[in-house]
């Protein structure tokens, strides 16, 4: 078989989900022609960029309104792009807002390409109309839960099930070798903070993070460390208080293996951290603009930690926009630090919902490329 597949990814995760797919891809069939729109994951498999997407990771509508005609200029030449690399599928790799515009112009200008979006727009907790749109873009959508299915089933848009990508990803990290290497005892309590990938996350999200560490620092002898995000590294070294630990993101298993607990913004992270072990306290926070908007117009679920959605219950403590407070995050957290049966309970009713996410399963980035090349084959 041989054939041309063309990767879209406009942010942090969507790279690593590129690069995971172009990975197994590869290994599906050496003879493929891989191109692609990403970030420095992808690039390592061989796909450089062919467009600068840099600064496509936006948060919250007033941020969009202000980076509007960057992302134009980026769609533009994003699409041209794919145009003349003259694909047979193009994959378009989360990022809604993004990703939907360049599908739509591929879709303008040639509409015999195949258009394959990985991971889909929340229709579940926002704007369900937004499925038939995607069903008018793009020919086969592959989405992390079985009920994301029903959405699209009126539209027609044939829909597979991949679980989380995360899940797939797994590799154990070595806790008590990250605590040797980095000169932690290992009775010390270690409080990691993950203040986010995106620079509107690190501004609005990371500040209450890191009063809160240093609240639970006052009472305790703990050690506070953060895995930065390629993507924002010199945003968060700018950021940390003095005396914390700035871990490498090539470390980010281990010292999630070795944290008692993690205090997180809301993402892919956190089940990352759960698969190693450890419990967390989550938060987020957007611009009041589109916390208005989401909250009394747009946002239907009961949580937004994926864990607490296959759950149906806070197995996470989360705390979002008004209840996202320093205080509110240390008081959960120093219950974790200081009572070893509760930390013990999370740990357990975490493990719980990341069987019902699909934990062992089949990995996200192998049915995404089986499913990708079948579409071509079709």
């Amino acid at each position: 078989m041989s054939g041309r597949i063309f990767l879209v990814a406009a942010e942090a995760s969507g790279d690593a989900l590129g690069a995971d797919l172009a990975r197994v891809l590869k290994e599906r069939d050496p003879s493929l022609e891989l191109a692609g729109v990403g970030g420095p994951l992808m690039a390592e498999q061989g796909i450089s960029s062919q467009a600068d997407i840099s600064g496509m990771a936006i948060l919250g509508f007033i941020d969009g309104l202000l980076a509007y005609d960057r992302v134009k200029r980026a769609v533009a030449a994003t699409v041209d792009a794919v145009l003349k690399a003259k694909p047979d599928v193009v994959v378009l790799i989360d990022s809604w807002g993004f990703t939907l515009r360049v599908a739509q112009g591929v879709r303008a200008v040639a509409p015999h390409i195949k258009l394959v979006k990985y991971i889909g727009p929340q229709v579940w907790a926002t704007r369900p109309g937004r499925a038939k749109t995607l069903a008018a873009a793009v020919d086969h959508l592959i989405c992390i839960h079985d009920f994301e299915v029903p959405f699209y089933e009126p539209y027609g848009l044939p829909c597979t099930v991949c679980g989380h990508p995360a899940l797939g990803r797994y590799k154990p990290g070595d806790g008590a070798a990250f605590r040797s290497r980095h000169g932690f005892t290992a009775t010390e309590k270690i409080i990691l903070v993950l203040p986010g990938s995106r620079p509107a996350e690190i501004r609005r999200i990371g500040p209450t993070l890191w009063q809160a560490a240093e609240l639970l620092d006052r009472d305790r002898d703990v050690r506070i460390v953060v895995a930065a995000a390629n993507s924002v590294r010199q945003q968060v070294v700018e950021q940390a208080p003095a005396g914390v630990r700035i871990i490498d993101e090539r470390e980010k298993e281990d010292v999630f293996a070795a944290a008692t607990v993690a205090l997180a913004a809301s993402g892919t992270v956190t089940t990352e951290v759960a698969l190693q072990g450890a419990p967390l306290v989550i938060g987020y926070k957007v611009g009041w603009i589109t916390w208005a908007v989401a909250r009394f117009i747009l946002f239907k679920a009961k949580y937004v930690t994926l864990m607490n959605v296959a759950a149906d219950a806070e197995v996470a403590p989360e705390f979002l926009q008004t209840k996202f407070t320093s205080e509110n995050l240390a008081n959960a957290a120093a219950l974790l630090l200081d009572d070893p049966g509760a930390r013990a309970e999370q740990i357990r009713r975490q493990n719980d919902a990341l069987d019902k996410m699909g934990r062992g399963g089949t990995p996200a980035s192998e049915i995404a490329a089986d499913t990708v090349l079948r579409t071509m084959r079709s």
